[in-house]
């Protein structure tokens, strides 16, 4: 599934999320506060300057099947992830 992350008036919102402006020790708790306020079938595009592998980890254990991870970008300080409810 591909979301437009234009403002749009579809259903299907896309929120853009930049981690890189977020101070690291408020990062994790913003992120999930993020996550926790998008309705089912919305969007949040995250970037970051590197892998949060630990943060994915932390997100499969506490959201389960209730989010879909898509990497948009996975290239050295530019990554860019798709979270999406469900």
């Amino acid at each position: 599934m591909i979301h437009n992350c234009s403002n749009s008036t579809s259903p299907d919102q896309c929120y853009p999320f930049d981690a890189r402006g977020v101070a690291k020790r408020f990062r994790h708790a913003a992120i999930f506060g993020a996550l926790n306020a998008l309705h089912p079938g919305e969007t949040m595009s995250f970037l970051n300057d590197h892998d949060p592998l630990p943060l994915l980890a932390q997100l499969n254990e506490y959201f389960g099947e209730g989010i879909e991870i898509s990497y948009v970008s996975r290239e050295p300080g530019q990554i860019a992830i798709n979270f999406t409810r469900r």
